[in-house]
């Protein structure tokens, strides 16, 4: 019996709310005894002759001290997050209180839940599947809209039925495959490989899609990356701050007063851009700043977006288009920005118009919102379908194109015929990494490894 069977016997507890200020904290049991454990602490009405999806109230008691006033709320199994009994106790949200509970229920049968332990016995009792697991992290950490509506549609299934489908079409033809495999002596094909190839290119072409649209899901999911970058004192930080709406960045007329990147999130219209200020580039005998030049390079070459500014009043026309040269060979995506546009006369600005630029000024934050309108024209999110199932995980992504680079040789196997043993085995590799992405076909060692970066009572 592995390790994950015999911990899922017993039962949990753990803090189910974020600690800290607050008028009321929730403290999860989930187990067989779930009730039993937490009946014997609390004074009120007998919870084992309760229904299910009850709340009671009473107080919690060790020996004759009163613990705390509480309620309870009864969740018996199956029908709980966890399919198993599952009882919640909200108390005052007082440190001591908590840890006193949950002291008290230790002492009664209880143990301390681990990292996620509570989804992963939903999904170990078929409450879900690992991709709709690993959702309900993506859920809790989502801070846009984007984000919050990705999670929210594959916690509830939508990228797993995708995955149930591919899955069923092609156990259809492994088992007549298969089937051939037993009358192997007597030549014949149960499996049509007409309609095999028919499939294996229809069923290619969606997880083709589904690779593809990782570049996109992973963008929603963890914020676009984008680097203001610039010569020194053009006004990347007071954009930044413009941006942030909150003084973030340091600004001064002294040039090169940044010397590293400076971090931060806004979100626009429901997607997060994270914005990294930059050290200003040019050539430097500062040792320090040249360090913070050197990491604006390799920001830049790292982001998906650069913000790129220009000061008009210290650069001519050629000077930023030879700046703009490097910028173009990084091959990402770029916006052109002339700060300082309220000082330029009408005849100025036309000077410029080929570079076909954003006019701004950062200080009197003139041109900010049309900044954040070509953000999204950009990097092409802001009509996008989130409705649209998307891969956002990056183990669901390998397990994708291990399934194609398996599809690939079945599909060369039909065209170059082979015997049905070949064919069945690339298939049941399909099958396989397919269902790591669920988690039909999964180990401790994988479970222990999703699952640790849960936080604790999720």
């Amino acid at each position: 019996m592995s390790s994950t069977v015999i911990q899922q016997q017993e039962t949990i507890v753990a803090l189910a709310t974020a600690s800290g200020n607050g008028a009321i904290a929730v403290i999860r049991l989930s187990g067989k005894q779930a009730i039993d454990i937490a009946d014997e602490v609390f004074k009120g009405k007998n919870l084992l002759e309760q229904p299910s999806h009850t709340v009671h109230f009473g107080t919690i008691r060790d020996g004759n001290e009163i613990l705390d006033e509480v309620l309870v709320t009864l969740f018996i199994g199956p029908h709980s997050y966890t399919k198993e009994n599952v009882v919640e106790i909200s108390t005052h949200n007082s440190k001591y209180i908590i840890e006193r509970i949950i002291h008290l229920l230790i002492k009664k049968g209880a143990r301390a839940a681990r990292a996620g332990e509570f989804t992963l016995r939903a999904f170990l009792n078929g409450g879900m599947d690992l991709s709709q697991a690993e959702a309900v992290a993506d859920l809790i950490a989502s801070n846009s809209a984007a984000s919050h509506q990705i999670a929210m549609q594959q916690m509830r299934g939508g990228f797993s039925s995708q995955l149930k489908q591919l899955r069923e079409d092609l156990i259809h033809f492994a088992s007549l495959i298969e089937l051939e495999l037993d009358f192997s002596e007597e030549d014949v094909e149960f499996a049509n490989r007409d309609q095999l190839k028919d499939l294996i290119v229809k069923i290619a072409a969606v997880i083709r899609r589904l690779v593809q649209s990782f570049e996109q899901g992973n963008v929603l999911k963890n914020g676009v990356p984008v680097v203001i970058a610039g010569k020194p004192n053009v006004g990347k930080s007071t954009l930044l701050n413009a941006l942030l709406n909150e003084e973030r960045a340091i600004v001064s007329d002294i040039a090169g007063t940044t010397r590293d990147t400076i971090e931060d999130e806004i979100n626009i219209h429901g997607v997060t851009f994270r914005f990294i200020d930059t050290a200003g580039i040019r050539e430097t005998v500062d040792v320090i700043e040249a360090k913070g030049v050197e990491r604006t390079r390799e920001k830049m070459k790292l982001a998906r977006l650069i913000v790129y500014l220009f000061d008009p009043i210290q650069d001519t026309v050629s000077e930023v288009q030879q700046q703009l040269q490097e910028v173009r060979s990084l091959e990402i995506p770029f916006v052109t920005i002339i700060n300082k546009s309220d000082l330029l006369t009408d005849q100025q600005k036309a000077s410029y118009a080929l570079l076909n630029p954003i006019y701004i000024s950062a200080k009197e934050k003139i041109g900010v919102e049309e900044l954040k309108d070509e953000l999204l024209n950009q990097v092409n999110l802001a009509n996008l379908n989130t409705d649209d199932v998307m891969v956002t995980n990056i183990r669901h992504v390998e397990a994708l194109q291990q399934t194609q680079e398996s599809l690939d040789r079945v599909l060369f196997g039909i065209d170059n015929p082979v015997t049905s043993d070949f064919l069945a085995m690339d298939i049941r590799q399909a099958l396989h990494h397919l269902g790591e992405i669920t988690g039909s076909v999964s180990t401790d060692d994988l479970l222990e490894n999703i699952f640790s970066k849960f936080c604790i009572g999720k």
